[in-house]
């Protein structure tokens, strides 16, 4: 491959160890230091083609493909590298969940990122690898936002993740979430079918929101627990669009506790003031057919120390007329 530093149009043959990935991702792992944004509108653009055709960000690579790279240059590698010896100290944080010899699922701590890029220097992935040097494989199978804690699923095999990507694609993977939302949740279950579109702000910042012209999305919303001025929620993605819940929520009405690019930010720092120093956004439960057993498996984390110490503080003014059976 020439290389990406200079200034000239490169062109890429896809092989099967990166079948099946996302088109970004490919390009975001690619092109070292160029920022994401600059990704997307490459892409979005029609700068960057697949078999000289425009696709879309989330286009799934198939081995054969021709990528087109259009002139980019990478002075400002990212700092992406090994942990250092005090990265490392993060490493405990992760609580492994379930492992075998073809995957890795694992408890992330809010505040750390699922990978290094775009100004930080490392996340989930490098530390794992770092604690692995042996392993010949380990990618992500999904992603979650830096401020969100819980399941996190990682392949140890090809073969592994490109089952997982084919049933998170299909919707053969329940996800389920624990999310704090202000105001009156009234009734009960809720579904959200409003269509999502990312764009890039003049700043360079990706966000989502609600719009006719965006991609199809659902999510499902059952109240757990209610108190005045806020509710605990489970939310079940129907898909899996980047902030979908808390895009959702903010749709209607429901702003997340602590979500800072979408929430409440008067809430929030009231919110700081009691004790809640993170968004409260969990991913709580997982279920999906094991790639390699074919059996149905459910792993699941536990509510964070930090959340359910909260929790206990607005127990209190809680009424015990819609206690539904988080104990």
């Amino acid at each position: 491959m020439k290389d990406l530093g200079k200034v000239s149009v490169t062109w890429i043959t896809v092989g099967k160890e990166v079948e099946t990935q996302r088109l970004d991702n490919f390009l975001v792992k690619t092109l070292k230091g160029v920022p994401k944004s600059r990704i997307y509108r490459m892409v979005q653009g029609g700068e960057a083609r697949v078999n000289s055709r425009r696709v879309e960000p989330g286009y799934r690579l198939q081995a054969g493909d021709k990528i087109r790279i259009p002139p980019v240059r990478t002075a400002s590698p990212a700092k992406v590298s090994a942990p250092s010896a005090k990265a490392l100290q993060f490493a405990p944080l992760i609580q492994i969940l379930l492992e075998d010899d073809g995957l890795l699922v694992v408890d992330k701590p809010a505040g750390i990122a699922v990978h290094g890029g775009s100004g930080i220097s490392w996340g989930v992935i490098e530390l794992l690898r770092a604690q692995r040097p042996a392993a010949d494989f380990l990618e992500l199978v999904h992603r979650l936002d830096r401020d969100t804690s819980g399941i996190l699923l990682l392949a140890k095999k090809r073969s592994v993740l490109t089952v997982l990507h084919r049933q998170l694609r299909e919707g053969e993977v329940d996800k389920r979430y624990w999310v704090l939302v202000q105001g009156h949740w009234s009734g009960g279950k809720k579904v959200v079918e409003a269509p999502l579109h990312k764009y890039v702000t003049a700043s360079g910042e990706r966000r989502v929101s609600v719009h006719a012209e965006g991609r199809p999305c659902r999510t499902v919303f059952r109240p757990l627990r209610r108190w005045r001025g806020c509710a605990l929620l489970e939310a079940e993605l129907g898909t899996g669009r980047t902030h979908q819940i808390r895009v959702h929520l903010n749709h209607l009405g429901h702003p997340i506790a602590g979500d800072g690019k979408y929430g409440d930010f008067a809430w929030n720092r009231e919110l700081a003031k009691q004790g809640l120093g993170r968004m409260f956004l969990h991913a709580k439960s997982m279920t999906f057919c094991h790639p390699q057993t074919g059996i149905e498996t459910k792993v699941e984390a536990p509510l964070p120390e930090e959340l359910e110490v909260f929790l206990t503080a607005l127990l209190p003014i809680a009424s015990p007329k819609v206690k539904t059976g988080v104990h």
